[in-house]
């Protein structure tokens, strides 16, 4: 062991640890006589901060005989100086974290911002970006290869390129009506008239097969016929306007009137008593069984049973046609018999009738004209010199100077040297006299500048007059792009160090519509809500959530408007695992098992006494990602749930450990699987951090439904029927729930309302880890050693309010560790 190692450090490890980790036992793979103390080594730094950690909160040693309080106080303390000395005087010399190079989502938003183009989409030319500590901005993860750097070019390329235009005026716009047979491909589609039907006077229209064809022809003007539309035999539906694709890229107003209505048996159809929630998608016209791009477009919209004209707006290209969908709603099972054409099998008919929606014509206009032409993005490029971008000779480079300048001042986040302009113009004059056209000269200069260092990377705040880093780090962190004018203007001013304005300027950007990117990339990493479509539920065990899409649209729409309540309402970190209320609409309330509600819209709802749902712990979208589509394990879904909500995650398995498989015959319960996994002493210890939170979570299913008796396949009561689209099914259903459980330090519970309340209990440490996650998300950097007291201060001042979310979010930006070091 180094003589660098503290004398009385050492005398502690020697009396208490050294029985267990030495060369010749080296529990859990630790030798202390054989591990340096040499703390500027980072990998052997991390392994005594992790024993600091253990001995403080008494795991190690498991027994407090082995090492009496006043020692085990002494021993954290001997650690704790040296480690935060050494911490901290890097922290000093070099910074806190490295210089960050934008992730692709921050690139492409920074150039929309930029180039005023919106709707820019190069994030795909991009390599996908690591993770580190979960996250997608982590500095050592974003580093830069030569691969990387000519993705960089071509997406700058392709976003200038876009950005120019070179007609003298935009493209015609085009206005369409469409009634009738045009409202529809065809006369019918996938899953016959159940799924489709033209009808007059809420009847069926039975077409004569002989004159079919001329009657049809002159029913694409009959505007007392309506197209009404009930089910999907495929999906992405393909029922669209007949002949209608976009003539060019851009954005499409689209109004259309509309009813909601109930089928009845002899295709005839009421006005229904619920709303139906309807969105338009785009892709390439194709048929059901060709798959290619799908958007969804134009938001959710409720058709309600009185005949009403709704208008959204589509962002279509070239050559794409739009569909209509229908949420919510069952497709048939296809059969095709011995090759034969298909025939289709519905659910029993739902009481009341079956809900769809009656179209009685649609209007589309587009593309929408800029405000402007040149539009403002070519104005970003060439200013005032119009289309043509065709400056005298004699002052080519005079005008090569100007724009390329005003270009700079425009995308730059900060000041850049002179030397560094010249560079830029040395390309474009290079250009010029190789006889390059002014406006490809041009698109050279600011394509290298959009791939330079100057743009594509964060600076580190360092100094007291560092306030351009402090204004991109505020604006990344809230809105994954670059600071706005306001911003800039204050740190042009040197003015975000004063912590009422800063304050001030969180506030304003929170308030703002780029705050929403800051949720959607926030919960797609830290509660990975990007994953949330991946693993379908297996339909032999669940077949109620068979083709169920408006469902899991719905749980992540409400993780999200939960998260941004958090902030916005400033709620306490206690309803990351407790609440008294939910988000729902239609659908969620009936998988939360609510009264009724009407509407796609999510709302808050009180919970009913009991409810186990409430806090992000038990919402849906949470026990799904932590799921996988044949069973749960309370093995995966407490780890999760530790690492991400709690912040206490578990040490990675021994390579050579299966992992514990759900029996989906239903033959053996998890316990008894678990206890099979655990045999060992160093695995059952292990998993003592995290299985018991998983066992409380056991009562809920692979999307968050609450279950009392597991499925399985073989053992079991036996459950058939029909499911939501005409298959049969049959599962059984097996072993009861135990969600009863034992933490780590004694405490016991019968089942997830006990685990809500100790873990809420503890409201500090799930407000120390919702900063940690802010911390590494805003700077690029995890929490480091020497951050630990100015985490543990802020929680202090946040603590007599109960810990609530937006009052830690401005703690943080208003800390050293966000602002540097002044």
């Amino acid at each position: 062991m180094q003589a660098a190692m503290p004398a009385r450090l050492e005398a502690l490890i020697q009396e208490s640890c050294i029985e267990c980790h030495d060369k010749d036992t080296a529990k859990g793979s630790l030798d202390l006589t054989a591990l340096p103390f040499d703390l500027s080594n980072r990998a052997v730094s991390e392994r005594w901060v992790r024993i600091h950690d253990r001995v403080e909160s008494g795991e190690m040693p498991p027994k407090a005989a082995d090492l009496p309080k006043e020692q085990r106080a002494e021993m954290v303390q001997c650690l704790d100086q040296d480690l935060y000395a050494t911490d901290h005087r890097e922290v000093m010399n070099q910074g806190r974290g490295f210089l960050r190079r934008l992730n692709r989502d921050e690139y492409e938003q920074n150039l929309r911002d930029v180039l005023q183009l919106p709707d820019l989409d190069i994030r795909d030319i991009l390599p996908e970006d690591r993770q580190g500590h979960r996250f997608n901005k982590t500095s050592e993860m974003l580093d830069m290869s030569r691969v990387q750097l000519a993705a960089y070019l071509d997406a700058a390329e392709a976003a200038l390129r876009a950005a120019m235009v070179t007609e003298p005026a935009p493209p015609p716009v085009l206005k369409r009506r469409i009634v009738g047979t045009d409202l529809f491909p065809g006369t019918g589609t996938f899953g016959n008239r159940e799924s489709m039907f033209f009808a007059r006077n809420n009847k069926y229209i039975q077409w004569e097969r002989k004159d079919e064809k001329e009657v049809i022809k002159a029913g694409a003007k009959d505007e007392s016929i309506e197209m009404a539309l009930f089910r999907a035999a495929s999906w992405p539906y393909i029922g669209n306007p007949k002949g209608f694709v976009a003539p060019h890229s851009g954005k499409y107003k689209v109004r259309f009137s509309a009813r909601a209505v109930l089928q009845q048996p002899g295709f005839t159809y009421i006005p229904a008593r619920q709303p139906v929630p309807m969105t338009f998608r785009t892709r390439k016209p194709a048929g059901a069984d060709i798959i290619n791009e799908v958007r969804a477009e134009g938001g959710v919209i409720d058709i309600q049973p009185e005949q009403k004209v709704h208008e959204t707006t589509l962002n279509m290209r070239q050559g794409e046609a739009f569909e209509y969908s229908l949420l919510g709603l069952p497709m048939p099972l296809a059969q095709n018999p011995n090759g034969s054409g298909p025939t289709y099998r519905y659910p029993p008919f739902p009481e009341g009738g079956q809900p769809g929606v009656a179209v009685q014509w649609i209007e589309v206009e587009g593309p929408l004209p800029p405000d402007q032409w040149p539009p403002a993005s070519h104005r970003v490029l060439f200013d005032e010199l119009g289309i043509d971008v065709k400056p005298n000779k004699e002052r080519e480079r005079d005008e090569a100077s100007r724009l390329l300048r005003r270009f700079i001042q425009t995308a730059s986040r900060q000041p850049v040297p002179e030397e560094a302009v010249g560079m830029f113009l040395t390309l474009i004059h290079q250009r010029l006299e190789k006889g390059s056209p002014f406006r490809e000269a041009m698109l050279t200069g600011y394509k290298a500048f959009l791939a330079s260092s100057d743009f594509i990377y964060l600076r580190e705040p360092k100094t007291k007059d560092d306030h351009f880093a402090i204004a991109s780090r505020l604006s990344h962190f809230l809105t994954n792009s670059r600071p706005d004018a306001a911003l800039q203007d204050l740190a042009a001013k040197q003015r975000l160090r004063d912590p009422q304005i800063l304050r001030q300027e969180t506030q304003r950007i929170i308030a703002s519509t780029g705050f929403d990117r800051f949720v959607k990339n926030f919960t797609d990493y830290w509660l990975n809500l990007r994953q949330i479509r991946r693993d379908d539920p297996d339909i032999r065990l669940f077949p109620e959530y068979r083709f169920d899409e408006y469902l899991v649209d719905s749980m992540e729409r409400e993780t999200r408007t939960f998260f941004t309540a958090m902030i916005l309402e400033n709620l306490p970190a206690s309803v990351l695992v407790s609440a008294d209320f939910v988000y729902a609409n239609d659908r969620l309330a009936k998988h939360y098992e609510l009264p009724p509600l009407s509407g796609s819209a999510l709302r808050k709802v009180t919970l009913p006494k009991g409810s186990p749902w409430g806090g992000l712990l038990t919402q849906a979208s949470i026990l799904k990602v932590s799921a996988n589509g044949s069973g749960t394990s309370p093995v995966v879904r407490g780890a999760w749930v530790m690492e991400r909500l709690i912040g206490k995650p578990p040490p990675p398995p021994p390579p050579s450990v299966p992992a514990v498989e759900p029996d989906i015959r239903g033959a053996k319960t998890i316990r008894d699987l678990l206890a099979l996994h655990t045999t060992s002493k160093s695995c059952a210890g292990c998993h003592a951090r995290f299985d018991p939170v998983g066992l409380a979570l056991e009562n809920f299913d692979v999307l968050g439904g609450w279950r009392t008796r597991y499925r399985g396949s073989e053992e079991g009561d036996r459950i058939t029927g029909i499911d939501r689209a005409g298959h049969d099914f049959s599962y059984t259903l097996a072993a009861p729930v135990d969600a009863a459980g034992k933490l780590l330090d004694g405490r016991t519970f019968k089942d997830v309302h006990d685990l809500k309340a100790i873990l809420a209990a503890d409201s500090r440490q799930l407000a120390r880890n919702l900063l940690h996650q802010f911390t590494v998300y805003s700077t690029g950097t995890p929490v480091r050693y020497s951050d630990r007291p100015e985490i543990e201060a802020m929680l202090d001042t946040c603590a007599p309010d109960g810990f609530r979310v937006r009052d830690l979010l401005l703690a943080l930006v208003q800390s050293r560790i966000f602002l540097g070091q002044p």
